[in-house]
């Protein structure tokens, strides 16, 4: 026994803890799901040269261990500083220590010990000084494993808030509309709520409390007597999640706003993307479908052809050619407004205020036709519609800068509705778009962020890259358009101070989309 080798163990448990620290808040993010720690550690070796030099630094500390014992302490050392840029505290995803996080923390550091301690009783303090070094690289599969064997436990702790939110919702009653799509869900929430509040009680679910556990809490905690409507946004990642959550939360009205490929990544493809979200439909008295997507339209059909009541919305451009049942077209300011066929009206919008996407105005407005509100009482607050938070809100800052905050968007259609509006700015200055791009788009992402950076540069006179998921596929795209230029900046901070120090009155910019920290 030697005070290196006492060090060396000492070391490896601190690179642990601050390792451990780092999983756990990706882990917490990624919504504890077995398997996304070690993705994200793979992502974040890789990210920089420097973090993947270091990986293989630790590596061979690790190796080298098995017969020096003291080479652990180099291994301790890369694992507490890297990979690089993932820190344990965060911008944007600050770990919250709830009792889910606690469980998978402690059964993480029982897992980690185990190794150690073992190999320490049988060959002593140096086999387990190579435990521990092996252990530290290992972190993120540790964490990853507990996740999975706390799985089952967590699933019937989720089914015990199901069943008490499920009795609370049958003994208050309120006729739910269920609002589910790839985009456009929050903002069509968002809209039929306000359409709805000066003719009922309306609950919508707050910010993304899109699944069953969230829902669930919705109910719990919000829901008070005399509700007469429940507005749930549902949101999946994959088949039978939906199926799950309208087993117990039954929707009267279902919503299906647009199909694409957000989160592609875990659905693989668009025709699982479309079924899955479609299972909305089940047992739903009326279906509202965004038919100007051309999936939705299809689903309107079949379900036509079903026998359930279909309320086809649009702005203008069904992908069918069939006449819709409920239109809204933007136009100069204003939203006209169509239903079964008759002109209801034309609202005009505040001077400066804009509807990016109409199609979710036609999908909240059908909804509440479904319920029974008289269209033309609905075009009162047509003309105050709420913009969703960081949703394409449009500010302008005390220098006279123009700022369009889209950064809760992250899907291709978004991308080119935000850089509309951007090319709509008139204050005769530069424009810049900063975006880190899009994540989860699968096989596609690559090529979508080449066209969406293409795209920027033909309204914009910059683009700002921020941070390394999609730097490359962004500046290719830059390449591609032949005309203004690109900025690369390591994270959002620089980009704001990027902003805050070349752009003056009458200029604009659009952030769009942004990448939370656990990402490189």
């Amino acid at each position: 026994m030697s005070a290196l080798e006492f060090a060396a163990l000492a070391t490896c448990a601190v690179a642990v803890a601050l390792s451990g620290l780092r999983a756990l808040r990706v882990a917490q993010r990624e919504h504890y799901l077995p398997g996304a720690v070690t993705r994200f550690a793979a992502r974040w070796w890789r990210a920089r040269a420097e973090s993947s030099a270091l990986g293989v630094l630790g590596a061979l500390g690790a190796l080298a261990a098995i017969a020096w014992h003291w080479p652990a302490l180099v291994t301790a050392a890369v694992v507490a500083v890297g990979p690089i840029g993932l820190g344990v505290r965060g911008r944007t995803s600050r770990l919250a220590w709830t009792r889910r996080c606690r469980s998978v923390a402690a059964l993480s550091a029982a897992l980690a010990v185990v190794p150690a301690l073992v190999s320490g009783v049988i060959g002593g303090l140096g086999t387990a000084v190579v435990a521990a070094g092996f252990t530290a690289l290992g972190v993120a599969l540790l964490v990853d494993l507990a996740l999975l064997l706390l799985a089952p436990l967590e699933r019937r702790l989720a089914a015990r808030f199901v069943r008490t939110a499920q009795s609370k919702l049958a003994r208050i009653a309120p006729t739910v509309v269920a609002i589910t799509g790839s985009y456009g869900k929050t903002s069509t929430k968002g809209y039929l709520a306000h359409l709805l509040a000066g003719r009922f009680s309306v609950l919508a679910s707050p910010k993304s409390y899109n699944n069953q556990a969230g829902l669930a809490r919705t109910v719990n905690e919000l829901l008070l007597p005399g509700t007469e409507v429940l507005v749930a946004e549902m949101g999946t990642y994959g088949p039978g999640e939906i199926a799950a959550m309208c087993s117990w939360m039954r929707p009267r009205v279902a919503v299906l706003t647009a199909i694409g490929p957000v989160h592609l990544e875990r659905f693989k493809s668009l025709d699982v993307t479309t079924r899955a979200k479609a299972e909305i439909a089940e047992g739903a008295e009326v279906v509202v479908c965004n038919v100007d997507d051309p999936r939705l339209a299809a689903l309107a059909g079949e379900l036509a052809a079903k026998g359930q009541r279909v309320l086809r919305a649009s702005a203008g451009a069904p992908a069918d050619g069939a006449r819709p049942d409920v239109v809204v077209r933007a136009r100069d300011g204003a939203l006209e407004v169509e239903v079964e066929g008759v002109e209801i009206g034309r609202v005009e919008l505040p001077q400066g205020a804009n509807v990016a996407a109409p199609s979710n105005v036609a999908c909240a407005l059908a909804a509440a036709v479904a319920l029974g509100a008289p269209p033309g009482e609905l075009l009162g607050p047509l003309a105050s519609l709420p913009v969703a938070e960081n949703r394409l809100a449009r500010a302008v800052s005390p220098r006279g800068v123009v700022v369009l905050d889209d950064t809760f968007n992250a899907n291709p259609a978004g991308g080119r509705l935000a850089l509309e509006e951007l090319a709509r700015q008139h204050g005769g200055g530069a424009k810049v778009v900063v975006t880190p791009g899009m994540i989860e788009l699968g096989p596609c992402q690559f090529e979508e962020n080449a066209a969406f950076a293409e795209a920027a540069l033909a309204v914009a006179d910059t683009l700002v890259v921020v941070k390394r998921t999609n730097r490359a596929a962004l500046l290719a795209g830059a390449a591609r358009a032949g005309a203004g230029r690109s900025v690369v900046v390591e994270g959002r901070d620089q980009a704001v101070a990027w902003v805050r120090e070349h752009l003056l009155e009458g200029d604009a910019v659009l952030y769009e989309n942004d990448l939370p920290d656990h990402y490189p």
